[in-house]
């Protein structure tokens, strides 16, 4: 490669793996204390728009307070996001290869159970398996105790973005290729989800491969998501990011996004309180976290602070949707503001820049068996079909 096309393919897969892991941390950091609130309500008990890390919404009674307790979010504080993603990525460091289903029974849900870590909500070390919610603790009861073929346990669990919220990992090691990140998060993803919560997930990796190609833009993503989505989510996607293009800050597109979304998704308008058809399978719905992250990254045009700030302010499961942009602005070369990233390293008691070196590693790793093995393939290919094979 020349120097002049170096310089134009931007930044480096190193550079992109750890701009996207290290986004989404400080993104999920940033919209944990105000999750499931509305942006009215943040308005009002802010004072303002967050427009950085800020404490718990019930201040120094966050161990005891409803509905968050025993949660201290805020801080700083990674959220069950962060710590299923690099969960992810360990996975991804025993395996060193492409993953599958089996590949979260025998490798995700023991580290779930076992390995004890720092859980920086709780205050204290503890099993990883004790900070998820039910959905996530959907994958040791099937798995490990009913013993479930991986690839169907995620059938019968709520529908939501449970999966989707750790398939960076996914998109980062098929970088520029959205197509195979799509097609593996599918393959991972069928252990925890269903219907539109896994087709979100295999969406989400898609998006962040294709943030890491060369000259990749935030309509560059949405037109990847589009390729493979399907159903709800595909026509959530479409909608909600056409209401994005009228707006060039989050502001004035807080209401239009929501009213977007509203026909597909399931939750309904009060977070808190979840409709009868809330969470249910569904080909005409879609997780309403993934739309509305792409959405503030192309009115943001992909400026990673925009990004995460605008779905920090939208509220509801906002610290899902701000650890979707984050690691999206992340991917596509925009900077982590370092203040930010310093903070909830510190405040985490996380080491956030280590996931992104494993991952760079094993990443390198797998491209390389991926060339030998598609090499192999055309060598067979054309020996069937009676001519040489070219180098």
């Amino acid at each position: 490669m020349t120097p002049k096309a170096e310089e134009s393919s931007g930044p480096r897969l190193d550079e992109r793996i750890t701009g996207a892991l290290v986004g989404a941390a400080v993104g999920d950091a940033l919209g944990g204390p105000v999750e499931g609130y509305s942006p009215d309500q943040i308005l009002q008990r802010h004072g303002g728009r967050v427009h950085g890390i800020v404490g718990p919404w019930n201040g120094d009674a966050w161990r005891t307070a409803r509905p968050i307790a025993p949660y201290h979010k805020g801080d700083g504080h990674v959220t069950d996001d962060t710590l299923l993603t690099h969960a992810l990525v360990r996975v991804y460091g025993s395996v060193r290869d492409h993953l599958d289903a089996y590949a979260i029974a025998d490798h995700l849900v023991p580290d779930l159970m076992t390995n004890p870590r720092w859980i920086p909500e709780l205050e204290a070390e503890a099993l990883p398996l004790h900070r998820v919610f039910l959905a996530e603790k959907w994958l040791v009861a099937r798995l490990h105790y009913g013993h479930v073929d991986p690839r169907e346990a995620g059938v019968g669990n709520i529908v939501n973005c449970g999966a989707a919220m750790y398939m960076a990992p996914v998109g980062l090691v098929n970088a520029a290729d959205p197509r195979a990140a799509y097609t593996e998060a599918l393959d991972i993803a069928g252990a925890h989800q269903s219907s539109y919560g896994r087709e979100a997930a295999g969406v989400f990796a898609a998006a962040v491969a294709a943030a890491c190609a060369p000259g990749a833009s935030p309509d560059s993503v949405v037109a990847a998501c589009l390729s493979p989505a399907k159903d709800g989510t595909r026509t959530a996607i479409e909608k909600v990011c056409e209401v994005a293009g009228a707006h060039r800050d989050f502001e004035s597109a807080l209401v239009p996004l929501r009213e977007a979304v509203a026909p597909y998704d399931t939750v309904g308008p009060d977070y808190r309180r979840p409709s009868l058809g809330a969470r249910r399978p569904s080909r005409l719905h879609a997780i309403e976290e993934l739309p509305i992250a792409l959405a503030m990254l192309l009115i943001a045009e992909g400026d990673y602070r925009r990004a995460v700030l605008g779905a920090v302010n939208y509220g509801r499961d906002c610290d899902s949707i701000a650890t979707m942009a984050g690691a999206l602005a992340g991917a596509l070369g925009s900077p982590v503001p370092e203040d930010w990233s310093k903070a909830v390293a510190e405040a985490s008691r996380l080491d956030l820049w280590e996931p992104p070196r494993t991952l760079t590693e094993v990443t390198r790793e797998i491209h390389a068996r991926d060339v030998g093995r598609r090499r192999a393939q055309e060598a067979a290919f054309a020996a069937l079909e009676g001519r040489p094979c070219s180098d």
